[in-house]
């Protein structure tokens, strides 16, 4: 059984209405529905503009706003009955206009097609996202100096490839992240401003003979300016990609931090304590307490990648103008839009309501040989020996005190002396985790007086 409904739509061009399968693959208002609130916002703004420029009488752009406000009354409520013969949000809404204020809706898609419709509706959407994107990363950031402040002078051991490398603080560690998380910002912005161009007017693929105002209705949707040429604005997604490229380096960034509250809040190295509300118990353990936000933030990034993957994808062998493929594009970017907010927000949670553990983390700080880099910079900076040299003498002390089953400041200064006699008492002044980070004070160091000068830009950045 067919539905003509959907051909009458379209017009008299054909002679009968698609079946079943062609219903079903070509129907997208089980997802573009999400778009309902932008897309009577631009027909609104359309309808308006139609007006001014005399195009269509002003008592039918009143009784199209007012019908247009009736329907988003309808969808708000839960109350509007979608159809999939209609095919989109945009046919739906149309017809149902229809239905509530007869002939004038015909009116309301002069001068405009589906395809620049659809790029407007769509772009709308992605540009809230972008402001939900940058609302969350300021509010973890804000989270993530707030730990800073707290533990600014707070020592522990920093790490690379996860062995135990030179004592930071645990303030310069949260930092590490306000700086991750700050070009995310960064990101953001660029890519907003950058998409806030608006294809409303450049209609199926050419623009339009009808004396339409492009520069009233990007205005009114809060755009920058039109979108200069009509082919590209129907046919470009780039806004979308960077949206998904954007979210997918954000992703990357939140995974890391998630590898690393996994680890920290584990009984090796209990470095954090995560609160209840971020946890999760085992069925038959009692003793467990699974950081199962963190590892469910960690595993999200491959739909978030897998997103940005596909549309490129579906993107790279379209010629202009539009195409149907690019009816693809949406699914993509709201699944992953709400994988990163929901990501973003448990992110923030975790972060403000975790613990640092300050004992543990200071008794890690000092395992580990962690200043040996401490004592070659002394035997350079008092001995004036070479770097190389110095580091030799540093990695055969490391070696003697590793046999010993003690650290560098276990040895005596006799030991030391064994292996250059020039070694005076003063080098245990350098080899304190105190006194190493202290000492830190290159800018954008570990030091406490550098991540709290780092603290006061972030906090006069976000002001």
């Amino acid at each position: 059984m067919t539905d003509n409904t959907s051909n009458k739509m379209w017009g008299g061009r054909f002679a009968a209405g698609p079946d079943a399968i062609m219903e079903a693959i070509n129907a997208s208002i089980s997802f573009d529905k999400r778009m309902a609130a932008q897309d009577i916002a631009g027909s609104r703004a359309h309808a308006a503009m139609l007006a001014a420029t005399g195009i269509i009488r002003d008592s039918d752009a009143e009784a199209i706003r007012e019908g247009l406000l009736t329907i988003l009354s309808e969808i708000e409520g839960g109350k509007f009955e979608y159809s999939a013969a209609l095919e989109d949000i945009h046919m739906n809404v149309e017809a149902r206009l229809k239905e509530v204020i007869g002939e004038p809706a015909g009116r309301l898609h002069t001068g405009r097609s589906r395809n620049d419709q659809v790029a407007t509706d769509f772009k709308l959407w992605v540009r809230d996202q972008f402001d939900a994107f940058e609302g969350g990363l300021i509010a973890l950031i804000h989270a993530l100096l707030g730990q800073a402040e707290a533990g600014a002078d707070w020592v522990m051991p920093g790490f690379t490839h996860l062995q135990t490398a030179q004592p930071v603080t645990w303030g310069h560690h949260m930092m590490a992240y306000v700086e991750m998380f700050g070009r995310d910002l960064s990101r953001v912005r660029d890519a907003r401003a950058r998409m806030n161009e608006s294809p409303l007017g450049a209609a199926a693929l050419a623009g339009t003979s009808f004396p339409i105002d492009r520069d009233m209705t990007a205005q009114a949707l809060g755009f920058d300016r039109p979108a200069a040429n009509s082919l590209d604005a129907v046919s470009d997604r780039d806004f979308a990609l960077e949206f998904l490229s954007t979210a997918s380096i954000s992703a990357m960034h939140l995974s890391r931090f998630a590898e690393e509250l996994v680890i920290w809040s584990s009984a090796q190295f209990r470095f954090v304590a995560l609160s209840d509300r971020f946890s999760t118990g085992s069925s038959i353990m009692p003793q467990k307490k699974n950081p199962d936000a963190a590892e469910l933030i960690r595993a999200k990034v491959g739909r978030i990648f897998g997103a940005n993957t596909a549309l490129m994808m579906v993107m790279k062998g379209l010629p202009l103008a539009y195409s149907k493929d690019m009816q693809e594009d949406k699914e993509q970017v709201f699944d992953a839009a709400d994988n990163l907010m929901l990501a973003l927000a448990a992110m923030e949670g975790m972060v403000r309501d975790m613990t640092a553990q300050r004992d543990n983390l200071a008794a890690a700080a000092g395992s580990g040989f962690s200043t040996a880099t401490d004592l070659a910079d002394w035997l350079v900076r008092v001995l004036g020996l070479p770097f190389r040299d110095a580091h030799h003498i540093t990695g055969s002390l490391v070696g003697m005190a590793e046999k010993q089953g003690c650290d560098l400041p276990d040895l005596t200064l006799t030991q030391m002396q064994s292996v250059h006699g020039d070694i005076t008492e003063d080098v245990f002044g350098v080899l304190g985790v105190e006194n190493s980070v202290n000492s830190r004070m290159s800018y954008g160091g570990t030091a406490p007086a550098q991540v709290r000068a780092q603290i006061k830009r972030w906090k006069g950045i976000l002001a």
